[in-house]
């Protein structure tokens, strides 16, 4: 018997009882490889000393002060190391308790900032189809999931969506991977100019989209030519990292590797590993200085926000990643994952595209590579890989509804980046088995 109110109705799931590095440990003692990292949240693996440390110090000191009041030292210092870090232009930090959370505090800013300078009527948020940005209402009114989005439409904000940057299934024949980007980049700038520049407020997309398509990074080019029409037009760019960011994809911050600033940035998993709930917006000063120099104040807020333990795992977490060299290492340890599924899945006739970036990768199922058809959405593939994946102890991150929200199959991973070369080995052998044990069914 059990109170809790499960993801599925019909979920048993086993009783998670202990962390072990890259494993946890059910009640029955079996050990389970995360090769997801839950939601690509435990970067640093579920036994982390020196996260939990920190935690327990903050704890004794002071467990909680409201926002409203206080400021603590953990938040300043916290925000202080993000901003050492992060990409140029962008110099405050809003923490926040998670994803949604600081989605939705994006949004909101974004409106916010042109109120404050007078531009009254940008209130459009333009978005990607295919993309994923939280289960709030407004940050699920930018998501463009239709498998997620349809049984709430009735309650979600109007927002347009563009088509995604995803070249294996978006690149025409004949097509450099340049025209491509400039092309589904340039889709931006017509659903600018449909809707009236005056109207716009933001444009939100992740730099490498996590669980609605799969690990796929933007060619080469697509958000440098973003960022470009943005400006054009007075468009504020909105970087959704949640999932793809905090080193996950071999950079600190994922749009270093596309050589581009937003003006506000969502981060939060990974920058908690799992130890607390955090996230965190970060914004421009121009931003900032609109609100300041107007009416002072963001009209927004929550209760947690800032909350002094979760600061103190977040500056713990932040810290490991770049005193312990952890982007790096999840940089080279990604290529050698990809390797290892490139060796093992290359050539398999169901595996249509590995991609991905550092320890963010993705392998996208088809019923037919040469035409990448897919399976049978009423199959649930991906169902079957993850519940064939658990049997065998392996954590991973399979979805559907790649292609439009409905067809299509892929398989995300995001080991924590402390994962060992024989473990690399232990994730190809568990997911192949899965692959063909869902496959035979």
């Amino acid at each position: 018997m059990t109170h809790i109110f499960p993801r599925h109705t019909a979920m048993r799931p086993p009783r998670a009882v202990a962390g072990d590095g890259c494993y946890i440990i059910d009640s029955t003692g079996k050990r389970y490889l995360d090769a997801s990292g839950g939601a690509a949240v435990s970067c640093l693996g579920h036994s982390d000393r020196t996260v939990t440390e920190a935690v327990k110090r903050q704890l004794d000191t002071l467990a909680f002060a409201h926002t409203g009041f206080f400021t603590t030292d953990i938040a300043e210092d916290l925000a202080d190391l993000l901003i050492e870090n992060a990409p140029e232009g962008l110099d405050r930090v809003y923490l926040v308790s998670g994803g949604s959370e600081a989605t939705e505090a994006a949004i909101k800013l974004a409106r916010q900032y042109h109120l404050e300078r007078g531009d009254a009527s940008r209130a459009r948020i333009i978005a990607r189809r295919q993309s994923y940005h939280g289960n709030t209402l407004g940050a699920l009114s930018a998501g463009g999931n239709m498998w997620r989005r349809e049984p709430f439409k009735p309650l979600l904000v109007d927002m347009s969506h563009i088509a995604p940057c995803y070249a294996y299934r978006g690149q025409a024949d004949g097509e450099s991977e340049a025209d491509y980007g400039r092309r589904v980049a340039d889709e931006l700038e017509a659903e600018i100019l449909r809707l009236g520049p005056e109207t716009v407020a933001a444009f939100i997309a992740e730099p490498v989209v996590g669980a609605t398509l799969g690990a796929v990074p933007a060619v080469e080019g697509y958000f440098k030519r973003i960022r470009e029409i943005c400006d054009r037009h007075g468009v504020l760019l909105i970087l959704d990292e949640v999932m793809c960011g905090m080193g996950r994809t071999g950079h600190l911050f994922a749009c270093e590797a596309d050589g581009v600033s937003p003006d506000i940035l969502c981060i939060a998993k990974g920058l908690g590993a799992g130890y607390q709930p955090i996230g965190a917006m970060l914004c421009s000063g121009e931003i900032y200085r609109a609100i300041e120099e107007g009416s002072g104040f963001f009209q927004h807020g929550h209760t947690y926000i800032g909350h002094p333990a979760a600061a103190a795992a977040g500056h713990a977490v932040v810290s490991s990643l770049l005193e312990r060299d952890l982007v790096t290492r999840a940089r080279t340890m990604g290529e050698t994952v990809k390797s290892a599924l490139v060796e093992r899945f290359g050539q398999h006739p169901h595996v249509g595209d590995i991609r991905g970036r550092g320890m963010f990768l993705g392998l996208e199922l088809v019923e037919d590579r040469e035409t990448k058809a897919p399976f049978d959405p009423a199959r649930k593939l991906h169902a079957a890989i993850k519940k064939a994946a658990f049997a065998r102890g392996l954590v991973c991150y399979p979805m559907g509804g790649t292609l439009d929200g409905r067809s299509g199959d892929h398989v995300l991973l995001a080991p924590p980046f402390i994962l060992e070369d024989a473990q690399v080995e232990e994730l190809v052998d568990k997911l192949s088995g899965a692959i063909s044990d869902a496959l035979a069914h």
